[in-house]
């Protein structure tokens, strides 16, 4: 006689016999002894869970030929049991939907279903792993499972119910086997290996019932594995035939991380891997032996919960003292998101032994937090750290008090540092402040007084240049004429708190420039990270020769005026001071020039969003992309004037009227 595997021979053959599944079995049964036998049942578990054994149960409960009827407890011993068994009846047939996914092999089934058992009460059709049919293939069957043949039963398996179509689920009834329980388990097998003679300690069954998985058939072939074994087998013999690590090797490793030893850790990794253990193994026995880990931690009394020996899960619960549940969490992070590059490098063991290193306390503990904080580049980073260092407080000046600073908690301790480290800065004129708020009114700006407060700058570090965030900030600016006008026309003065404080070479220029005033809070915010307000100020000739030249500091005019009920700067107050300035030519309009020009701004923008919409399109037609439009604004005659001289010809319009036709006809040409 040939050899019969474990699985096979001890394969439950009644409802009584029937591993794990006691309420399955229960109904089933008392169904059978009813005669209420549904046309389909769907039998939906994990693999090696008895589906397919139950269907064959079922099939020989409906044709048993010793009793007159379907019954629960087939003999086994009729010509029918005897050829269901060796799966040779002609009224039982079994299909794999794996292979015969099609619409035409269903429909040839459902043909065959027509006819009458040919020896049989019933013909059944078991079609395992249903949920590999087609869509059509599916459709092609329900009209068959809602109204089936006479003496007709479709019994359909499936490890994914998911995938079945509901209308086919509906049509069905349900049973979902669950995996089978380790005490059941390791009691079934340790009655095979009783019968079989197989010499096994018993922490090698429950070793091999808890690596199982609640699999009974993967759990009988490692049985018959390990019967091979020469002497008594042991749990090291079910670790080494499983090319798992071994738990001992495993414990060893925790240790050496909870110990924080990295030459320890190393010399276990080299050891394993010139045993021949796989890195992407070793790297999922890590990760499982974490999951038991934090288990230990957090639920010592639960070892039924886990694979592993008594005597290693007791060492393991003591060695989950020296972890707290974070470290414990940060570790199975660090390893999932190291098993990509584990999988899918010509290195392996390399970053098998850097991916053990990241596992130890101070490397854990050194790696930045995950609090979703929102990444920013190179530039930003460096800028606003170089802010963190220029803190300044910024406080309405009490009438009541002296001018001595009110105590208050640092924010940090950088900013206790540059507080004590300040230096006064040049005084400067009181500039006119135009917020986006003031709205022009007879042809003038209206300003409001703001409360003055102490500003307390300190000197710029070297490390970092002023001129740096300034040229952020431009870069940041969506449109490109307005770009353009800042980096000719304009200077960073200060910031104070949350108000950015900008200059206009010119009163015109900074109407101009009010029409995209959101736009430059954006681009200040984008690089200060933090809602911020600019203030438009015009520059004069008094202001960058104050600037330019230091004097000593007036009682009156140190404490530049500034918003307090504007919120602070989300990391921290920052005031900087320009190191160098600019004369800018003085140009005045009148209000019709201001309002003129205003315009023909907010057309031009409007125009430029046009152009580069329509240049885009043209780009995407062509399979290209749009790099940049702005070396065609700024060349030609447009690139060789400044928006002073188009604002100031040097006739006026009573004089010479044609001169300024030509200029209203060159309107669509001023990039701003």
């Amino acid at each position: 006689m040939s050899y019969e595997p474990l699985h096979q021979k001890y394969r439950p053959q009644t409802f009584a016999q029937l591993v794990g599944q006691e309420a399955i079995s229960t109904t089933l049964s008392n169904a059978l002894r009813a005669n209420r036998i549904a046309p389909a049942y769907l039998f939906a578990g994990p693999r090696g869970t008895g589906k397919t054994s139950s269907a064959r149960i079922l099939a020989k409960s409906l044709n048993c030929l010793s009793s007159n009827g379907p019954t629960d407890t087939p003999c086994g011993e009729c010509q029918m049991c005897h050829t269901i068994t060796k799966g040779t009846s002609l009224d039982v047939i079994e299909i794999d939907a794996a292979s015969n996914t099609g619409v035409d092999n269903i429909r040839e089934l459902i043909e065959k279903a027509q006819f009458a058992p040919v020896r049989g009460r019933y013909k059944v059709y078991i079609i395992d792993e249903i949920h590999m049919l087609s869509t059509s293939a599916f459709n092609a069957m329900l009209k068959t499972l809602e109204e089936p043949p006479e003496r007709v039963v479709f019994v359909l398996a499936t490890t994914d119910p998911q995938r079945v179509l509901p209308t086919i689920i509906s049509r069905c009834q349900r049973f979902d086997f669950r995996r089978i329980p380790l005490a059941a388990m390791v009691k079934h097998l340790r009655h095979i290996a009783e019968q079989e003679n197989i010499a096994i300690t018993d922490e090698a069954i429950t070793l091999a019932a808890q690596i199982s998985q609640g699999g009974l058939r993967d759990a009988e072939s490692l049985l018959d594995q390990l019967s091979l074994q020469p002497g008594e087998v042991r749990p090291e013999h079910v670790w080494d035939l499983v090319g798992s690590v071994p738990e001992r090797d495993l414990l060893a490793l925790i240790s050496a991380i909870a110990s924080d030893d990295n030459l320890s850790l190393l010399a276990q990794c080299r050891s394993l891997v010139e045993r021949g253990k796989e890195p992407a193994i070793f790297l999922q026995n890590i990760a499982s032996f974490y999951r038991d880990l934090l288990i230990a931690k957090t639920a010592p009394q639960r070892s039924d919960l886990v694979a592993m020996t008594p005597p290693t899960w007791e060492a393991l619960c003591k060695l989950a003292d020296k972890f707290s549940p974070s470290i414990i969490l940060a570790g199975q992070k660090h390893l999932k998101d190291s098993e990509y590059q584990i999988k899918h490098t010509t290195q392996p063991s390399l970053w098998l032994e850097v991916t053990l290193l990241g596992l130890l306390p101070s490397a854990l503990t050194q790696q930045p937090d995950f609090s979703g904080r929102p990444r920013t580049d190179r530039n930003s980073k460096q800028v606003s750290q170089a802010a963190n260092k220029t803190i300044t407080s910024s406080q309405p000046e009490k009438t009541d008090r002296s001018e001595s600073p009110v105590e208050k908690p640092p924010q940090s301790a950088i900013a206790s540092a540059a507080m004590k480290n300040k230096s006064p800065a040049a005084p400067t004129a009181n500039p006119v402040v135009v917020s986006r708020d003031a709205h022009p009114v007879g042809g003038r700006s209206r300003t409001r007084e703001e409360p003055r407060a102490k500003v307390e700058p300190v000197e710029m570090p070297e490390s970092i240049e002023y001129e740096q965030i300034w040229q952020q900030a431009i870069k940041a600016i969506e449109f490109n004429t307005t770009r353009a006008l800042l980096s000719e026309h304009g200077r960073l003065l200060a910031i104070e708190g949350s108000t950015i404080k900008v200059s206009i070479s010119s009163k015109p220029l900074l109407e101009m420039v009010k029409r995209f005033l959101p736009s430059v809070e954006s681009a200040f915010s984008t690089v200060l990270q933090g809602p911020v307000t600019v203030k438009l100020v015009v520059a004069s000739d008094q202001q960058s020769q104050v600037a330019a030249v230091p004097q000593p500091p007036s009682p009156t005019n140190t404490r530049p005026t500034t918003e307090t009920n504007q919120p602070a700067v989300s990391r921290s107050l920052r005031v900087l001071q320009d190191k160098s300035t600019r004369k800018t030519p003085d140009a005045a309009n009148t209000t019709v020039a201001i309002t003129k020009e205003s315009a023909r701004m907010q057309a031009r923008s409007q125009e430029e969003k046009a152009v580069t919409s329509a240049a885009e399109s043209l780009a995407a037609s062509f399979g290209g992309e749009l790099i940049s439009l702005s070396s065609e604004y700024r060349s030609g005659k447009i690139g060789n004037q400044t928006p002073v001289e188009r604002t100031h010809p040097k006739a006026t319009d009573q004089q010479q009227p044609d001169r300024v036709a030509e200029e209203d006809d060159e309107e669509d040409e001023i990039p701003f």
